[in-house]
């Protein structure tokens, strides 16, 4: 155990948020999604929601404020403009761990397409429909 560190941040994990840099791009999956055949690295946590997840990454990832967008969620099929409740849940921690974000929802296999460009997928347990979240890391401003 380390002191400051979520402990959902497991040792893989804490390397793949270490590795990436300015612009790459880290999907929390739920269980559904075809994590595995995106052609990315996977990280299984099968015992975590993906909120739990979004907490624990979005506690020590910056965003990416030179982006349009630094967050995306796959839009409900049928009715893009519906948020699901895991969705909103996912824009207060935003909100909450990292500043005036918004979500930017994006087509469903735009959403895949997107996915198989990511740094890493973790693909957690989570239960509920649309639990999928794609974060673009920012830089982090460092006074010596």
């Amino acid at each position: 155990m380390l002191r400051h560190v979520h402990p959902l941040l497991g040792a893989d994990l804490l390397r793949a948020l270490m590795a990436m840099g300015h612009g790459d791009e880290i999907v929390i999956a739920d269980a559904n999604f075809p994590a595995y055949s995106q052609g990315v690295p996977v990280i299984d946590m099968p015992g975590a929601t993906a909120t739990d997840v979004a907490e624990a990454v979005l506690g020590h990832l910056p965003l990416d404020t030179f982006a349009d967008a630094a967050a995306f969620r796959m839009a409900v099929v049928g009715d893009h403009n519906h948020v699901p409740e895991i969705c909103q849940t996912f824009q207060d921690q935003i909100v909450r761990l990292s500043g005036e974000f918004i979500i930017a929802p994006v087509e469903r296999f735009a959403f895949y397409e997107q996915a198989k460009r990511a740094f890493v997928i973790v693909r957690t347990g989570e239960q509920r429909l649309y639990g999928n979240l794609i974060l673009k890391k920012g830089v982090l401003s460092v006074s010596l």
